[in-house]
């Protein structure tokens, strides 16, 4: 069973506050809550909303059948869990969950992996809308148009200005026409490149536009999105020639998206997936994105701030304490300092960072495991408070906690 690290008087982890002009110190206490998820539950994500509404979902297993539901979060305690879909036809993963986002008014939009055909590796992104706030879910559709029977996922997604900006992991190009339903269980049968995709729709469903990011990515890492002052960027691993699997961003200025640029350069040449995205959180146009990377068989976290929406970065700063497993998640605070949270072997940590590089104390919030099946921590703020999903694997259930700032 997982332990929650309750910080009592005599056994208090510190969090730094650093400033310009000194240091004080503040007690942090993580806050285990009752989950609004059952048995059988895991791949949990969380998002907040501009009014400070936090949305948590999650897939349950119910005999064959996987179960996409989620609750909200109000005044401290979590509604009833709502069911958004069923089905048994799912491309169900530990990495790559599902994932919901809503405008702060009466949309949501959520989304799933649906098989497309015979082959291990065939499924689309479906997507579920509701527009009377989670009581009807009966429009769904399908983002990309390819009709290839590929993969697509690694989703991120955003409200922008009144619609929605999705990214996307998209296979199009790994299928040779006529050969889709071939079997394929490793990604070394692909034919092309991975790509990145972007686009932008509506809450209804209807595609507005969408583009090619970057034609050659990583496999199988998360993306993710935030939008900037001077609009949406997207953070990925890319991937070169040479099997160098460093972190890119693309951002959208003017209306035009920029070539793809590394964040900084780890150099880490792995002729495979890590399975291990970044992750990014904005405030106008400051910006901090978290990653993990074992460049010269050195495992890590860091982090990195800009100042400019994406366009210039300033120094990494080092997260981890030696036993980084990755699995990160980041939030901004204010313009100075973000949250970072990652996976320090079989610890979930959290610590604050600021620009300056002053680092806190980290905060032990459970204890997992490094097994695939514990998944991806999650961390979103929420007002003057943190929340926290993770699988707990022992008891196969997503469990929540909060932290407040």
């Amino acid at each position: 069973m997982n332990r929650i690290i309750i910080l009592t008087f005599f056994t208090v982890a510190l969090f730094s506050c650093s400033t310009k002009k000194g240091n004080t110190e503040t007690a942090l206490i993580i806050h285990p809550q009752e989950s609004p998820a059952s048995i059988e539950s895991a791949e949990p994500f969380l998002f907040t909303d501009k009014n400070g509404k936090t949305y948590l979902s999650w897939i349950e297993k119910k005999d064959s059948v996987h179960q996409f539901k989620y609750a909200t979060r109000n005044a401290g305690s979590w509604s009833a869990p709502t069911l958004i879909a069923e089905s048994n036809n799912w491309f169900v993963n530990w990495a790559d969950y599902p994932m919901i986002a809503a405008d702060g008014a009466q949309n949501i939009i959520s989304h799933v992996l649906s098989k497309s055909g015979t082959g291990t590796f065939a499924y689309d992104i479906k997507m579920f809308a509701s527009n009377d706030d989670g009581k009807d879910w009966n429009n769904s559709f399908v983002i990309h148009d390819d009709g290839k029977q590929a993969e697509h996922g690694f989703v991120t997604m955003v409200p922008y200005k009144e619609n929605l900006f999705v990214s996307w992991l998209d296979g199009r190009n790994t299928v040779m026409e006529g050969m889709e339903n071939m079997e394929s269980d490793s990604h070394g049968g692909h034919h092309g490149a991975m790509s990145l995709r972007g686009a932008i729709v509506d809450f209804k469903g209807n595609k507005i536009d969408e583009w090619e990011l970057d034609n050659k990515t990583c496999d199988c890492c998360q993306t993710g999105a935030t939008i900037t002052d001077n609009g949406p960027i997207v953070v990925y691993r890319d991937r070169s020639d040479e099997e160098i699997r460093d972190m890119s961003i693309v951002r959208l200025v003017n209306g035009e998206w920029t070539t793809p640029k590394t964040i900084f350069p780890d150099n880490w040449k792995i002729k495979a997936c890590p399975v291990n995205g970044p992750r990014v959180d904005a405030i106008g146009n400051t910006l901090a994105i978290a990653w993990f990377t074992a460049s010269q068989g050195e495992a890590q976290v860091n982090l990195i701030f800009s100042t400019d929406g994406g366009a210039t970065f300033e120094n990494p700063i080092r997260i981890d304490e030696g036993q980084a497993i990755g699995r990160v998640d980041v939030a901004m605070l204010d313009t100075e300092n973000a949250m970072v949270s990652w996976m320090e072997g079989t610890d979930i940590k959290a610590m604050k960072i600021n620009r300056n590089g002053s680092k806190g104390t980290p905060v032990v919030v459970a204890t997992s495991s490094e097994s695939r099946s514990s998944g991806f921590p999650q961390m979103t703020k929420s007002g003057n408070e943190l929340v926290f999903a993770w699988t707990d694997d022992t008891e196969k259930k997503v469990k929540v906690a909060s932290l407040k700032l």
